[in-house]
C-alpha cells in the first residue's frame, strides 16, 4: 500500500490495470458468464445483454473469451519471461564473473542465436516440433534469454570491477555468493526494468505466433488467436470481433510499461540511495 501511494500517477494507474487483469486470470470462472468454449448463441451476433461484445465465428461469447483470454495469454507470459530471465541472469553472472574460455564460448553462442530474426527462427522451431504449451514457452525463452544474457552480462561487468566484489573475492567467496549478495542487488534497476519490457515483447510475440496459426490451438481463448480467427469478420463490417481481444492486448502492455517505469524509479539508487556493497539503503 506504501508503494501505490509513493508510486506517480501513471504507475498507479497501470497497477490497477494490472491488477484488473489479474483478477480476471485468477477468477475467470466466477467472472465470465458463459464457459469458454461454450457455444451460447448464433454466429456473429452483435453486443447485446445477453452478449455483451457479441458471439464469434462458432457462436461462443466474445466477453468470456476475453476474461479467459487473460488467464492463458498472461500466465503463459509470465512463465515464458521468467525463464528467459533465469537463464539469462545466471548465465550473464557467470560470464561476467568467470571470464575466460566461458565467456568467450557463451557469448559466440549467444551472437549466432541473436544474428537469426526472432520471429523466423521461432517459427522454424515450432514447425517442425509442434505447438504444444510447454515447446512454445521454452522456445521463446530461449530465443528471449540471449537478450536478457547480454544486459546481465554488461551491468555485472561494471559491478564486478568495484573494490567491494573484489575485496568479497579476497575474503575467499565463492562465484554463487558473490552473484548473489554483491551483483544481483545492485543490478536491481535496469534488470527490473527490462523485465518489464521482455514481459511486454514476449506477450505481443506469443499473441503474434498465435495470429499466425502457432501459438495455442484456435479452441484456447488467446487473445492472439482470437485476433487470427477473428480478422475474416472485418469483412462482413463485424469490427467488435476483432477490435477487442486487440484492445485487451494494447491495454495489458501499455499497464505493464507504465508499471515498469514506476518500479524502475523505485529501485534506482539516484532518488532512493546511494549503492552500498551488499545493495541499496
Amino acid at each position: 500500500m506504501q508503494l501505490f501511494k509513493k508510486a506517480p500517477l501513471s504507475a498507479r494507474i497501470g497497477m490497477i490495470m494490472v491488477l484488473v487483469n489479474i483478477i480476471a486470470a485468477l477468477f475467470a470462472p466466477l467472472l465470465a458468464p458463459y464457459g469458454e468454449t461454450e457455444i451460447v448463441g448464433q454466429v456473429w451476433e452483435t453486443m447485446s445483454w445477453n452478449h455483451l461484445l457479441g458471439t464469434d465465428h462458432l457462436g461462443r461469447d466474445l466477453f468470456s473469451r476475453i476474461v479467459y483470454g487473460a488467464r492463458n495469454t498472461i500466465s503463459i507470459a509470465f512463465a515464458t519471461t521468467a525463464l528467459s530471465f533465469l537463464m539469462g541472469m545466471i548465465g550473464g553472472f557467470l560470464a561476467a564473473t568467470i571470464k575466460g574460455w566461458f565467456d568467450h564460448i557463451y557469448s559466440r553462442i549467444v551472437d549466432i542465436v541473436m544474428a537469426f530474426p526472432t520471429l523466423v527462427f521461432a517459427l522454424m522451431v515450432l514447425s517442425v516440433v509442434g505447438t504444444s504449451v510447454p515447446i512454445l514457452i521454452a522456445t521463446i525463452a530461449i530465443l528471449d534469454s540471449t537478450r536478457v544474457y547480454r544486459l546481465s552480462r554488461a551491468v555485472a561487468m561494471d559491478i564486478e570491477v568495484n573494490e567491494f566484489v573484489e575485496a568479497a573475492r579476497l575474503r575467499g567467496e565463492g562465484l554463487w555468493w558473490l552473484a548473489r549478495h554483491e551483483i544481483l542487488p545492485n543490478a536491481m534497476p535496469p534488470l527490473v526494468a527490462e523485465f518489464g519490457l521482455r514481459f511486454c515483447f514476449v506477450f505481443l510475440f506469443i499473441a503474434s505466433l498465435s495470429f499466425l496459426g502457432l501459438g495455442l490451438p484456435p479452441s484456447s481463448a488467446e487473445w492472439g488467436t482470437m485476433l487470427q480467427v477473428g480478422r475474416d469478420s472485418l469483412a462482413r463490417g463485424d469490427w467488435w470481433i476483432t477490435f477487442f481481444p486487440g484492445l485487451a492486448i494494447f491495454l495489458f502492455v501499455m499497464a505493464i510499461n507504465l508499471v515498469g517505469d514506476g518500479v524502475r524509479d523505485a529501485f534506482d539508487p539516484q532518488s532512493e540511495g546511494e549503492v552500498s556493497q551488499g545493495g541499496f539503503r
